[in-house]
């Protein structure tokens, strides 16, 4: 058999031999097939069975026996964790058995605010072996956001870390569900929280046993406490019954987005959905299991769960987490020294390693990234700058961009290093295998190439809807000749090659340094404030985050609101993200008296970004950020 490394870049270089399109339609490659395994089968069969010995997980913030259990060989390092398949194997049937028996039942919801960490990766496969869903966590969200989504998916079981920077989850939690305290472990009686049973903390500070006792709080379970890890236990012979039951199309996550009304919706994903589209990330990479692969992005995204962990170790190759959140002094010791060959990241991200790099180069360091190749680019456009200091300076010759949606998985479009760099830069690339691909006008006809329309997706990787919710679905998953669409709001336009260009979104959503935002939510809250009659939210262009929040402000007669104020509305009610950089007054800096609407009141948010962009460029309704000592989880 030919080396997989081999065989990857062969089926990547057989994606160039394409005939020229006239339309915009395109159809992936029905080769290599889909795997129809589940999570737990595809490990033990292809990951396990061919990679036991080689290096799995490195985790360089944490203790080498970070769970307790048995001695462990930790791939001969002291320093910190380190575990190659069969040990993190072991690993993660010790936490399945323990979710067992703690009462996690098939179909339950495991909802995950944690960094990037070895318990998050344990999760990731100890929830599929035995049925659960994992409900990944967004650790900026504010104390109400976080209720909403363990509400609204039906939340049982809950891990947690204490905090993160400045963020004291449990503190917050127990300050706004007060029965959490006297509740037992196992049994919490929560009446704002129905469906919570379980709270596990996943103790990243070595102190929380003593800030339960401050904080009364009886309730919590020690993440250490539920590893099991006697494999002859009755929850050792449950979980084999119970994953020899599982299918392919069962649902094992759900990832939260939102749309134009700016509730949050819980996507859909399954065995199916994830495992290929892990592989077909994978692929286009040309990783190997001589690869290790640095994973920056945080892992309740798909950027890190999928195109990271999945894509990786599908493949038998090595996850390196260099720290809990984005940390670029930590990535670039992580690159050096445990020799990485991938790095993935949005723009900031690889502006930030980039700085960290040429700060040490400039005091003399010797930074060694030769061993560097590939990684992914995703999330907001890579400028060719930023490329050509990618390869000079970090040597990801290799480097690719990806396109796609928590909806469908999330990859449909994605580069390969046999495309030439300007389509690498330019472009998202072309249509993944076993996908169809589709750009339409508001007729719902296909255009031509070359025509911006909007892009319509089909195929293995399609959600298998928005948990609980059939009308928002429908809305955007359609059948039409015989076939399921999901639309996915976004323009693009696609060549004669079909290579696909993402020129901008139809539902306005604004890209901060590779994380979604969404305009009405921020609107929203910005209207909380009284002194406010109309808000209308833009994306700004950024150098450094490619986009940022831009407010419009209509006073209520009177007001004197200061931009301070404005953005402190939003930053103290949402995650910082959230908050305008930008703040611009109608009436003041600009001349109109209201802002611009169509004839049915509709506000004409492509003029406002014009606006924006010209008092930009002049420094008009720039907002300095307050120093509350929050910061940025995910730069």
């Amino acid at each position: 058999m030919l080396p997989r490394t081999l065989l990857n870049r062969l089926w990547a270089r057989s994606r160039t031999h394409r005939r020229h399109l006239s339309w915009s339609s395109v159809e992936g490659a029905l080769e290599p097939p889909l795997s129809t395994a589940t999570l737990s089968q595809y490990f033990h069969a292809e990951i396990l069975q061919k990679h036991s010995s080689r290096p799995a997980l490195i985790c360089r913030n944490e203790c080498a026996r970070a769970h307790g259990g048995p001695p462990s060989r930790n791939l001969g390092i002291t320093s910190h964790l380190a575990w190659d398949f069969e040990e993190f194997d072991r690993h993660v049937n010790a936490l399945a058995r323990g979710l067992l028996g703690m009462g996690v039942k098939r179909g339950d919801r495991v909802a995950v605010l944690m960094g990037n960490n070895s318990a998050y990766a344990m999760l990731q496969w100890a929830a599929a072996s035995i049925g659960a869903i994992l409900v990944t966590m967004n650790p900026a969200y504010r104390i109400n956001e976080l209720a909403d989504v363990l509400n609204l998916v039906g939340v049982s079981h809950f891990f947690v870390v204490p905090r993160i920077r400045s963020s004291a989850y449990i503190g917050m939690l127990v300050e706004k569900f007060p029965d959490l305290r006297n509740s037992s472990p196992g049994a919490i009686q929560e009446p704002l929280l129905p469906q919570l049973r379980n709270l596990v903390v996943v103790d990243n500070s070595g102190q929380f046993e003593k800030s339960a006792e401050s904080l009364g709080l009886k309730s919590w379970i020690d993440s250490r406490e539920i590893m099991l890890w006697d494999e002859s236990s009755r929850e050792s012979d449950l979980q084999k019954e119970i994953s020899k039951s599982l299918h392919k199309d069962d649902v094992i996550n759900l990832q939260f987005t939102s749309g134009t009304t700016g509730a949050p919706k819980a996507v859909s994903l399954t065995h199916f959905n994830l495992l290929n589209n892990g592989l077909s990330i994978g692929r286009c990479m040309y990783l190997s299991e001589t690869d290790v692969l640095c994973n920056v992005p945080p892992l309740f995204h798909c950027f890190g769960l999928v195109l990271g962990n999945l894509a990786a170790w599908t493949h038998g190759a090595c996850i390196v987490y260099p720290s809990e959140i984005f940390d670029p002094k930590a990535i670039v010791d992580a690159v050096v020294q445990e020799k990485c060959t991938a790095l993935h990241g949005v723009p900031t991200h690889f502006l930030g390693v980039l700085a960290e790099v040429e700060r040490r180069r400039a005091n003399g360091e010797s930074i060694d990234t030769q061993r560097l190749r590939t990684g992914i680019a995703a999330g907001s456009p890579i400028p060719i700058e930023l490329m050509k200091k990618l390869i000079a300076q970090l040597n990801l010759v290799d480097l690719t961009n990806a396109y796609g949606m928590t909806e469908t998985s999330p990859v449909s479009f994605q580069t390969t290093p046999a495309d030439p760099i300007i389509k690498r830069v330019e472009t998202v690339g072309r249509v993944q295998p076993h996908v169809k691909a589709k750009l339409i006008d508001p007729e719902g006809n296909v255009v031509p190439v070359g025509t911006p329309g909007e892009i319509c997706i089909a195929g293995y990787l399609l959600q298998k809807g928005y948990w609980g919710d059939e009308e928002q679905t429908r809305q955007v998953m359609r059948t039409e000749d015989g076939t399921l669409w999901m639309h996915t709001g976004d323009e693009g336009i696609l060549d004669e090659e079909g290579y696909l260009r993402v020129v901008s979104r139809i539902k306005d959503i604004i890209i901060r340094g590779g994380e979604n935002l969404f305009p009405v939510q921020i609107e929203n809250v910005i209207l909380t404030n009284p002194e406010i009659e109309e808000a209308a939210v833009v994306s700004v262009p950024d150098d450094k985050y490619g986009e940022v929040v831009g407010a419009w402000i209509v006073r209520k007669a009177g007001s004197v609101i200061t931009r301070e104020a404005v953005r402190a509305t939003v930053s103290n009610l949402m995650n910082p993200q959230n908050a305008p950089a930008w703040v611009f007054f109608v009436g003041e800096d600009v001349t109109e008296a209201e802002l611009p609407k169509t004839a049915s009141g509709k506000v004409m948010k492509h003029v406002l970004r014009d606006w924006s962009r010209n008092l930009a460029t002049r420094k008009v309704g720039l907002v300095r950020a307050a120093s509350n000592g929050i910061g940025i989880l995910y730069q």
